[in-house]
């Protein structure tokens, strides 16, 4: 019994013709033609036919072109193949269901062959179990527990690298947009991730509210450096009486006219259901004396591999006013407000690891090794994701296999694509 048109995709065919999982001997287009491959071709995935340069011998005559998949025959009208240019050198039509045919420009019937009488059932059982399974977290959900460990391993750093290198293009974006001055990206990544998800893009859009350089020029003055955030934070605002607030207050009025400031609008921040440690007030506060006791921060972190020298380098305290305060409206009892390990972490995690892997790359000395010792260092991140994996036997020991199994749920079982996932082809072949 094989599978409906209906319940099958084209990725499917494109994964049994490259990887070559049907029957090749006695291969016969629909008019009764021998097929042999020679060479299946190169897959496509842009726009064009699905695979580039397949040799095939058909009956007794030699080919070279491209093959095009469809689930049925008439999907070639239906894309309108005939009227594209691209499709001229078509040598093959491999179809699910051959329900048509397909004529090329000089009238001729195109070779078809009709697929499913050659893909093993089992193969079809399998990807039917699979990738067809709606009601799952995860489609392998049942079956991953019966892989070998090591193809799991393997996968894992294989997933790692790949988001690493998801994570770059968002790195490589700020670099276009700062003339590649990487201490200017590092503050806005830093910035982005002191906010945390709540006040993320808040505190990114602060970061690039003005020029670097005057952060470079005012970082050596405390003072100025905490007027320059909070007063572009919107949080100079109001009228206050407390000395302190007074004299941010004057310190930015004195920035703003000297480098023609813009502050952001009322309202970016956030404070609603926050741990006060997380207050966008607490988070400024630290990122202002972290880059005023950190003088060359980017340079120290890129010289540093250890964990415990990243923890020296984040281990700063708040000014005195915030060692009391976690607003400017309200007193409380003291606590010095330091950045826990944890936090550190999460830094670690997203803007320090990819920032030095962008950096390294672009000058040729990335250590992929070095890379994966610092994130096994680091703890497990805790979320429902991670969680979920570990409920089916899946654990993350470390940041380097937590962050896989999110770009593995993220990437792969959210869309679907066991095709193109290592534990999904293990499985369908099994």
């Amino acid at each position: 019994m094989y599978l409906e048109t209906k319940t099958m995709n084209e990725e499917f065919l494109y994964y049994v013709w490259q990887y070559k999982l049907f029957s090749k001997t006695n291969l016969y287009t629909v008019d009764n033609k021998e097929v042999i491959i020679l060479k299946s071709g190169n897959h496509n995935k842009n726009s064009g036919p699905d695979f580039f340069n397949a040799h095939l011998k058909i009956d007794d005559q030699i080919w070279f072109g491209n093959v095009e998949m469809h689930l049925k025959s008439s999907d070639w009208y239906l894309h309108k193949h005939e009227e594209d240019t691209k499709y001229d050198a078509v040598i093959l039509h491999i179809v699910w269901e051959h329900d048509a045919e397909v004529f090329m420009k000089n009238n001729k019937a195109l070779a078809t062959l009709e697929i499913k009488g050659f893909v093993d059932r089992k193969l079809l059982l399998n990807y039917q179990k699979l990738v067809l399974n709606k009601q799952s977290w995860i489609s392998c959900e049942s079956q991953i527990k019966s892989l070998k460990q090591f193809v799991i391993d393997n996968w894992i750093e294989r997933l790692y690298f790949e988001r690493l290198e998801q994570k770059s293009i968002f790195i490589k974006e700020l670099l276009q947009q700062t003339n590649h001055d990487f201490e200017a990206v590092l503050f806005q990544l830093l910035a982005k991730n002191f906010g945390l998800k709540v006040n993320g893009d808040a505190f990114l859009q602060l970061a690039k509210s003005f020029d670097f350089s005057i952060l470079r020029k005012v970082r050596f003055n405390e003072c100025q450096l905490t007027a320059l955030f909070f007063g572009q934070a919107g949080f100079l605002d109001k009228e206050v009486k407390e000395e302190y607030t007074i004299l941010l207050k004057k310190e930015y009025e004195y920035l703003k006219y000297k480098y023609n400031l813009q502050p952001l609008a009322n309202g970016q921040f956030q404070f609603f259901r926050m741990r006060p440690n997380n207050f966008p007030t607490i988070r400024l506060a630290q990122l202002a004396s972290l880059f005023f006791l950190q003088q060359s921060l980017f340079s120290k972190l890129i010289s540093v591999s250890k964990k415990e020298d990243f923890y020296k380098l984040f281990s700063i305290n708040v000014s005195d006013f915030w060692k009391t305060h976690y607003t400017f409206e309200t007193e409380s009892k003291k606590s010095h407000k330091k950045l826990t390990k944890s936090f550190i972490d999460l830094l670690l995690i997203n803007t320090i690891i990819p920032l030095k892997f962008v950096y390294l790359k672009s000058m040729g000395k990335v250590d992929e090794e070095d890379i994966m010792q610092l994130m096994k260092q680091i703890s497990s991140e805790k979320n429902s994701i991670i969680s979920n994996f570990s409920t089916l036997s899946v654990n993350a020991e470390n940041a380097l296999e937590s962050q896989a199994l999110l770009q593995l749920k993220n990437n792969y079982c959210a869309k679907k694509r066991c095709l193109q996932c290592a534990i999904g082809n293990n499985l369908l072949r099994t």
